[in-house]
């Protein structure tokens, strides 16, 4: 080669890359003009040039005008085919080769996997064996050990290092670290163990690749030992235990190790951020958190979208809301990731109607969901019992062909139930093709929540027949629907069953569906020995429920007790005070009553003004007692005086006991009259076509009188009536509610 070819080789070698294809071209037009011989080194390293300047049809050109080419020319354009993509085009060169060598190999089984065909990358590789090809080198075996752990191949991964270690390779550290990497993805961590001790000189890149193998299967003593004796470690080793620990529910030493990360000056990115932050959300720890955000500020990863999105799943976690809700504001660039965490923080933070909002702007801005996304949504839904919103929700995740997910499936078979829908959530639950525990316990709460103990009892066995596992809370469905049934030793023997034979440990809610159960029965001795014999306090739910029970039995003596325990543990709830009031007021002890009052006042308790809404053309429509500041007031309070003639024929005498004044029986039943829930029936029996159920929410429990007349509307009109109060879903159908009269 001259010295002028020397020359410009060099120049094509510093020149070898995207940015200097300027100075490619130029160089090659030099070439042409100066040199009026074909150099075949020289224009080979051309057709490198152009191949890594992602140039082709150039890098061809070049190749055809070589007049004398050797295995390097035709080797350069079949990488350069590769690369870019072309592969008809790569197999075609690759067929014409009048000889090939292993680097041919590689160049075809890379192009296959880079570009997503696996299959075919090992189809080459089989047939280079086929073709007695033995050179082989740590490239192949590497690259084949890729793809296998890609395609979760563990066989074909497995055959591969046998023939690695007849080549004399497996110890090597370029083939030792894919090797454990696809050992450690199948769980095969002995395996992955026994590769890395093969590997004589181990290097960061394969002590890192170790280090995860240990944290993917839990072990993670074993990966904290390994960790410390690396003799050197970069960023990656340190994110990469954080980041396990965070998974393997070891947050608070996640955190730790973090803070000594930042002790020893090493770079963070934004995986490392996201794995700490992730951390503080597991844990709530406020604090811990707002100091990593100023770090991250300071570091200048706020705009970070991966960032943002664990910092909004952070402050969601940590129920601070409007932190949250600030951060997701202030991003510049939003994606799918930072719209869900912000749409389950709401969720998160019982923020529903927000969560819904939320989704309806993302798809303002043309983010598509996915099924985790949609399926929040539409759980926010259930939480509020939106049935509009969430149908509509339905229809949308049907048109996005995300309603096989199980997520959706799941979050729309518990929709319907919490609406009292049961026939369409039994519906959607028969047409899922895979079912979870998740499914089974959404149907089973359902049917518990609409009074059907019956049919919640055999479909818990019908799951059980099928041997999928229940949770705690398909037990709380379970029990609540033994309790709304009065069948005391069917929730006696379901209790001691997910005690002893599922092993699941008893929280507050289940103790409060067996007090519940017991006192519904009558057996109020009972349920205060159950309560006396708990191994832990009883909530306020619990005591409230006591309550409730001791009101509906009269027994004075032992809701002082219920009312005592609860005003000790949340002395500003009113609900203690007003049943206490309720059961003197209906004994006509006024001077009970009054006592009741002066201790509200003294400490500050004021009952939370009821009011009811309904839902009618995509508007809320709310209503307080006496409320005459609806447009439709005449027509409502009208069609009530009639209702109440038909009542009255029907044998409706109204219930004054929960009228807590000592005034005279008109005076009471005029007080009655026009109560909340009373006018949001009467505006959707106006307003709503027959074929409708009318949907009413109200924000405290529903009186005695309201809950006897809409019994009565219900028989007369014909109507199925759903009320959801603070305590619990009445379905109304044919003068009978789901609830047995008992809440």
């Amino acid at each position: 080669m001259t010295p002028i070819s020397k020359h410009y080789s060099s120049l094509l070698k510093l020149y070898s890359e995207t940015r200097y294809l300027v100075e490619v071209k130029k160089l090659h037009g030099l070439i042409l003009k100066t040199l009026h011989y074909s150099n075949t080194l020289l224009f080979n390293n051309l057709i490198t040039s152009y191949s890594k300047s992602n140039l082709p049809s150039y890098a061809h050109r070049v190749f055809l005008q070589i007049p004398c080419r050797n295995l390097f020319s035709w080797n350069a354009l079949l990488s350069s085919s590769a690369k870019s993509g072309h592969l008809s085009e790569m197999c075609n060169i690759f067929n014409s080769m009048p000889e090939r060598d292993c680097i041919s190999w590689n160049s075809v089984i890379s192009g296959y996997a880079s570009h997503g065909f696996p299959e075919k990358a090992v189809d080459t590789y089989k047939l280079m064996l086929r073709e007695g090809c033995s050179m082989q080198n740590r490239i192949t075996f590497s690259t084949m050990l890729i793809i296998s752990s890609a395609m979760v191949s563990f066989t074909l991964g497995m055959q591969v290092h046998c023939q690695g270690l007849k080549h004399g390779l497996g110890s090597h550290v370029f083939v030792g670290s894919p090797l454990v990497g696809m050992y450690s993805k199948a769980g095969l961590v002995y395996e992955a163990w026994l590769a890395f001790q093969e590997v004589k000189e181990r290097n960061l890149v394969l002590h890192n690749t170790m280090v995860m193998s240990f944290l993917r299967c839990g072990m993670i003593e074993e990966s904290k030992r390994l960790f410390s004796g690396m003799r050197e470690r970069d960023s990656i080793s340190w994110t990469t235990m954080i980041t396990g620990l965070t998974r393997n529910g070891c947050e608070l030493e996640a955190i730790g190790l973090f803070n000594k990360m930042r002790y020893a000056g090493m770079n963070m990115d934004q995986y490392t951020f996201g794995s700490v932050l992730t951390a503080c959300g597991a844990l709530a720890v406020l604090d811990q958190g707002k100091q990593i955000h100023a770090f991250i500020i300071r570091t200048h990863f706020d705009d970070n979208v991966f960032v943002g999105s664990a910092l909004v799943d952070m402050y969601s976690k940590c129920k601070s809301i409007k932190l949250a809700e600030s951060i997701f504001k202030g991003m510049k660039v939003k994606n799918l990731v930072t719209w869900t965490a912000m749409l389950v923080g709401y969720g998160q933070n019982e923020c529903y109607e927000e969560a819904i909002r939320s989704f309806l702007q993302m798809q303002r801005h043309r983010i598509e969901p996915d099924d985790f996304t949609i399926g929040s949504a539409i759980s926010s839904c259930a939480n509020i019992a939106s049935l509009e919103e969430g149908a509509q929700l339905h229809c949308r995740a049907i048109v996005l062909g995300l309603i096989s997910f199980i997520t959706v499936s799941n979050a729309l078979v518990t929709l319907y139930g919490k609406c009292g829908n049961i026939e369409d959530s039994h519906r959607l639950f028969d047409e899922m093709i895979t079912r979870d525990e998740v499914s089974w316990t959404a149907l089973v709460s359902g049917y518990a929540q609409i009074g059907k103990a019956k049919e919640t009892i055999e479909l818990f066995e019908r799951m059980m027949t099928n041997s999928v596992k229940p949770d705690g809370v398909t037990f709380i469905g379970v029990l609540s629907a033994c309790s709304r049934a009065a069948m005391v030793e069917e929730g006696y023997y379901y209790f001691n069953s997910m005690v002893n034979d599922h092993q699941i440990v008893p929280v507050s809610d289940h103790y409060t569906c067996m007090i519940d159960l017991l006192s519904r029965a009558g057996r109020l001795k009972e349920a205060e020995d159950f309560i006396k014999r708990m191994p832990c306090r009883l909530d306020a739910i619990g005591w409230a429920t006591l309550l409730s029970s001791c009101r509906v039995h009269g027994n004075i003596e032992m809701a002082k007790w219920a009312a005592e325990s609860l005003i000790e543990l949340d002395p500003q709830n009113p609900a203690s005070y007003l049943l206490l009031l309720n059961m003197h007021a209906t004994n006509k002890n006024w001077e009970e009553v009054a006592q009741i009052r002066k201790a509200m006042r003294d400490k500050g308790v004021r009952k939370e003004p009821g009011c009811s809404w309904i839902k009618y053309n995509n508007k809320v429509h709310i209503f307080s007692a006496d409320d005459q500041s609806h447009p439709d007031s005449e027509k409502i309070y009208a069609e009530l005086e009639m209702l109440g003639l038909k009542m009255d024929k029907e044998g409706y005498r109204p219930n004054t006991s929960s009228v807590l004044h000592d005034v005279s029986e008109s005076e009471k039943r005029s007080m009655l009259g026009h109560h909340s829930e009373k006018l949001a029936i009467a505006f959707g029996l106006i307003f709503l076509p027959n074929q409708f159920p009318i949907r009413v929410f109200k924000n405290l429990r529903v009186c005695i009188d309201c809950h006897i007349a809409t019994k009565y509307i219900s028989k007369i009109t014909g109507r199925e009536i759903l009320v959801r109060d603070a305590v619990r879903f009445h379905k109304f159908n044919n003068g009978l509610c789901s609830c047995g009269d008992f809440w």
